[in-house]
């Protein structure tokens, strides 16, 4: 299966991905066949002549899946690298099957004018996995003046978004989905009320009333959800609902995508797989933003993709650093590590049991993300970027933060063990990952 060196291009140019069973929602395609890549983009299949030589990538037993996009990634590069790098994150996500990323504009300083957005670019143009700047909506993401939506756009932002905080102020809201309309590009938000959620460390409900914690209230999520979903109604603006975790939240978006509002949604893996019962550990590890919710939470959220509702995961990839999680479960912050496991606990918990469709799957974290910020990619149609993943729907293995390409171990997964492993992941034509050997960089 493994090439023979980091050029995945033999004598001819060409690599041949052969005998996988190819998953591609864009085109309805789910068959076992062979899959050609040349110069970076997939190619129907070259004549016999044309393909002598080429570089052959065994995928027997194995599915070939369009690359993951995550549309929600904290990468801390500038301000934090202790906890992140751009390039420490792209690593951690081909290792995950993901070819590219979307990272929040929470660093230090906050990417909210275009040299900070080409900075990013600049800094990430040799990194293993394709990353999209996200800019902050508001200058500092202070929420009280916005940035430059045009230049930011021009300069190569795919969205707009304060990352973790809501804006507070409805009149700037209203005016960023009406400046966002003329560059069409989406503005996600996080939906919390901090006056309901302050001082909260775990979801408010009868866990926390026994574990002696203060809760957060499922309603600081729901009520902003309800307010930006009618000011994106009465503007017409894109609006991504991000990190979406409770089951009004899920019936609201339903309710507004049936009256036409031009809203979409993400959930994170660690909502659709853990609830706040596992806190009785008080691991920090599972503290979260938004917190982990209750069951009937949790059972709604699958619903809700299974149906169409919720239109992509995105792994939320928080970084921390040990001594920021090695405290007191009311000081840690909140946060979890999600591209190296958000692949495995989707088909695990998701697809194993029947609850999601493989097609499905594959759409969530491909083609639906994709299409949502307007980039490349999400397809193995002809024509299309040569971002794939290999992945052994067999194989199993163990979460161990101590074998992590992220530079953070926060991973409430520790210990899991976990059905399907990515062997391969390829970007722009290029072997990025393999399982059983290094990394090209």
């Amino acid at each position: 299966m493994r090439p023979d060196g980091p050029d995945t291009s033999g004598s001819a140019g060409i690599t041949e991905i052969r005998n996988g069973r190819i998953i591609d929602p864009a085109s309805g395609r789910d068959e076992q066949g062979d899959l050609w890549i040349r110069e970076g983009r997939i190619v129907d299949r070259p004549a016999d002549g044309d393909a002598k030589g080429a570089t052959v990538i065994d995928a027997t037993g194995q599915l070939v899946l369009p690359g993951l996009v995550d549309m929600h990634v904290h990468l801390c590069e500038p301000g934090y690298e202790y906890r992140e790098t751009l390039e420490s994150g792209a690593l951690a996500a081909v290792a995950g099957g993901i070819t590219g990323v979307a990272c929040m504009p929470d660093t230090d300083p906050v990417v909210d004018d275009a040299p900070a957005v080409r900075f990013v670019r600049a800094r990430a143009a040799g990194a293993a996995a394709k990353v999209y700047p996200i800019a902050a909506l508001t200058a500092g993401r202070a929420g009280e003046r916005l940035t430059e939506i045009g230049e930011l756009a021009e300069a190569g932002a795919v969205a707009l978004s304060e990352a973790d905080r809501s804006i507070r102020n409805p009149a700037i809201l209203r005016r960023a989905f009406e400046y966002g309309r003329m560059f069409d590009l989406p503005i996600i938000v996080h939906c919390e009320d901090p006056s309901l959620s302050a001082g909260g460390v775990m979801h408010e409900g009868s866990h926390a009333t026994r574990l002696g914690l203060k809760g957060i209230p499922s309603i600081a999520e729901e009520t902003v959800v309800a307010r930006d979903l009618m000011l994106a109604e009465w503007t017409g603006g894109r609006i991504h609902i991000t990190q979406a975790s409770t089951a009004v939240t899920a019936g609201l978006i339903r309710a507004a995508k049936q009256r036409g509002v031009n809203v979409t949604a993400d959930v994170s893996p660690h909502h659709l797989a853990l609830t706040d019962e596992a806190l009785s550990t008080f691991d920090t590890h599972l503290k979260t933003n938004p917190p982990l919710r209750s069951k009937a939470d949790v059972d709604a959220l699958r619903e809700g993709l299974a149906d169409g509702t919720i239109d992509a995961i995105a792994s939320d990839h928080t970084p921390r650093s040990v001594d920021e999680k090695n405290t007191e479960f009311q000081e840690a912050l909140s946060g979890a590590t999600g591209l190296e496991t958000m692949l495995a606990v989707v088909f695990t918990e998701m697809v194993g049991p029947g609850l999601l469709t493989l097609n499905d799957a594959v759409r969530v974290m491909s083609t639906s993300p994709a299409g949502i910020l307007g980039i490349e990619g999400g397809s193995l149609s002809s024509g299309a970027p040569a971002d794939l993943t290999l992945f052994d729907p067999d194989g199993t293995w163990t979460v161990d933060p101590a074998s992590f390409k992220s530079r953070s171990a926060n991973t409430p997964f520790a210990g899991r063990e976990l059905k399907g492993s990515v062997t391969v992941t390829i970007v722009g034509g290029q072997v990025r990952y393999r399982r059983d050997g290094p990394e090209s960089s």
